[in-house]
Order: C-alpha cells, then structure tokens, then sequence
C-alpha cells in the first residue's frame, strides 16, 4: 500500500502545469472586478495564503466568489501560484493554479496580499521553515517565530480580474515565468477543490446576487464559511498584521474594507461599500471638479474649457451606453436575464475605467501655481 501512494505521489510530481492547463469551458463575458476584502489572520505556521477569485457556474450561467483561504502547504518549498481567467479565441478561460518551487505567470491579476501582478512577496520559505512577511500577511507574533518584515511596492492600483480581451489586463508571461510554469507541479489538493465546490452551493457567492461584492470574502480555513469565516472590522482595525506599523492594503491599494461575512458598517450601520453598478443610470451625475487658480486667468480657463467639453463627452457616452442596454433588454425578454446583467456590469465597469483614466490623465495638465522667486537679482556685469 505504501509503494502506491509513493508512485502516486512520484506521478503527480511528474505531470507538468501545462496539463492543469485551462478548464474547459468558455465564458462569452470576463468575471466582475475583484472584491475589497480583509485578510483573516493565519491560522498556524506552514500555512500559505491562497487569494480568492471568480470562478464559473455554467449551470447557472453565472460567476460565484471562492473566498481567499489560508491552506498548508502540500511540501516543504512549495508556493502557490494563482489561477486566473484569460480571454482566447472570442471567449474567457480559467487557468487553473498549482503548487510549485516557483511561482508562475498569473496574467498579471493584482490580488492582493503579496501578490501584485507577478511573484509573491507575502513571504518565502528559508530550508524547512516558511516565513512570513508581516507587510503583507496577517499573523500573530506572539505564535509565529518565523517573521520578517519587508516593505513591498505595490505600484499601480488595479481590481481587473482576467488577463486579454475588452479591458482586460495586457501582460503576457516573460521567459523566466515560461520557465516555472514548465517546472513539475502539484495540481490543487483536496480541499482546495472542497473548498471551491462548497462556494459553488451557496447562492449568495453568486455575482448577481450580491453585485461583486460577496458576503464572505476570506476564511481562515478552506471550507470555514459560517460562524469560522473572518468577521469583517471597523475600519480603524482592518488588517495590522503583529500589532503594529501601516495597515496593510487590499486589491486596489486601499485599506481593508471586508473581512468576509458581510461589508463594514458606518456609525449608522450602512454599508460602506455600494453595489458596483450595472448600468450607467446607477452613477451618480459627473461632478465639476472646483476651479483652478494657478494665477494664469488665461490658462485656469482654457483647462476648465477642456474640463467642461470632457464631462459633456463622457455623459454622452453614459446616455448612449444606457440606452444601448435598455434597447437589449427590450429585445431579449426571454433570454437569460441573468446572462444578459452580467454583460451590462462588465460594459458599465469598462466605461468607468475609461472615464477614470480620462479624468487622471486630464489632471495631469492641470495649470501649475507659478510662485515668483525670492533669488537676488545677478550682479553686474564688470567694466
């Protein structure tokens, strides 16, 4: 009996990634954005974390939420590197993840938690002991004796959640993470996939039930999603992993928000964070950002010009946007209401990325206040 778990386990080490490879189903709409979550705290030594990601139910032709979880490592030196959904040949597939030395290319997803697009800094494994980088994961010092503390740049915020196709992310795999994803792997373990078809059961993990924003987000534990599943926090406590510097920061490099369970709370006990909007009608009219004065009137008023001619422009394309969705919506009365709302989403998401880019990049040709100096005027020329 033992020599057959140890061929098996030999087996499995010999299959490469490139058999995980994608699943099998094509998705004609990418997944929403990835939610703001707050990461539980981990719980034990030997424990890697894993980031939560949307994965696809075709029996309901929807997206559904699998919480972020912290899983023990399957060996000693292993890491994990994230599956994530790429767009090829008119549709969206899921490149599963594994286990491996290395970690792979992830199409550039910005999940969080050490994980910023590629490699992983939330920590690193030194001989038999993996250590945590308490920058960017939650542990208890008291109990884990393999600590370090290393500041990561995060650059550029970003919850695009798949790799190609219309707005998403444009990166491909360089020769190195080529490399590891030819490397022998571990497919995802038993209760990874638990924990995945666990999150497939519950309705309220689906997107259009909860609008890209999922009740549970993280548990400590692959499978925790009831009174075990991280509780979310106020946001003066989100997320100081042992007690002390910065808080750390989610998916779009803000304080945490949600800790899984249900979204913080205002004094008023209102949701901090909104549904993410489905149609252009659901946003709020552009405001005017407040006048410029850089002490060029000239200048102050040919920016605001150019400020007014923009947010006409992109109300426009809200208004036409809108009433391209309604007419759809009149046209496809019986078709899959479900199907057809996440479409709309991925469309609204996609024009509010464009206005936002817009708007930043605008900002940067804003007019500069022009101080006069205080250097002595320059001597005279001699005689």
């Amino acid at each position: 009996m033992r020599t057959i778990r140890f061929l098996l386990t030999l087996l499995i080490l010999a299959i490469p990634a490139a058999m995980f490879g994608q699943i099998g189903i094509s998705v004609r709409f990418g997944p929403p954005m990835l939610p703001i979550y707050e990461q539980p705290m981990c719980p034990g030594e030997g424990y890697l974390w894993t980031p939560g990601y949307w994965a696809y139910n075709e029996n309901v032709s929807d997206y559904y939420w699998v919480p972020g979880t912290w899983v023990m490592a399957p060996q000693v030196g292993f890491l994990w590197t994230p599956g994530y959904w790429g767009y090829r040949g008119g549709g969206y597939y899921f490149n599963e993840g594994y286990w491996g030395q290395t970690v792979g290319f992830y199409g550039g997803v910005r999940y969080g938690y050490g994980y910023y697009g590629e490699g992983y800094r939330g920590g690193r494994w030194d001989h038999d002991h993996f250590y945590y980088n308490r920058s960017e994961s939650r542990v208890d010092e008291r109990n884990f004796h393999h600590v370090y503390e290393e500041r990561v740049e995060r650059g550029r915020e970003s919850r695009v959640s798949f790799n190609g196709g219309n707005g998403g992310i444009e990166l491909r795999a360089t020769p190195q993470q080529e490399a590891a994803g030819r490397e022998r792997h571990i497919a995802p373990i038993a209760v990874q996939h638990e924990h995945e078809q666990t999150a497939r059961e519950r309705p309220e993990l689906r997107a259009l039930a909860n609008h890209g924003k999922p009740p549970i987000s993280a548990t400590s534990r692959p499978g925790e999603f009831g009174e075990h599943a991280a509780p979310a926090k106020p946001m003066a406590e989100a997320n100081k992993p042992g007690g002390g510097g910065e808080p750390n920061k989610n998916v779009a490099g803000e304080p945490n928000k949600n800790a899984g369970g249900e979204p913080n709370k205002g004094a008023g006990g209102e949701a901090n964070v909104p549904h993410a909007p489905v149609h252009p009608k659901d946003f709020p009219p552009i405001a005017r950002p407040a006048p410029v004065n850089s002490g060029n009137a000239k200048a102050d008023k040919q920016y605001e010009q150019k400020q007014d001619q923009m947010i006409a422009k992109q109300t426009q394309q809200r208004q036409a946007l809108q009433q391209k969705q309604d007419a759809e919506h009149q046209r496809n009365v019986n078709a899959n209401a479900q199907q057809l709302e996440q479409k709309h989403q991925q469309q609204t998401q996609q024009m509010a990325q464009r206005h936002e880019a817009q708007q930043k990049q605008m900002q940067t040709h804003q007019p500069q206040n022009h101080k006069p100096t205080n250097n002595p005027p320059p001597p005279p020329p001699p005689k």
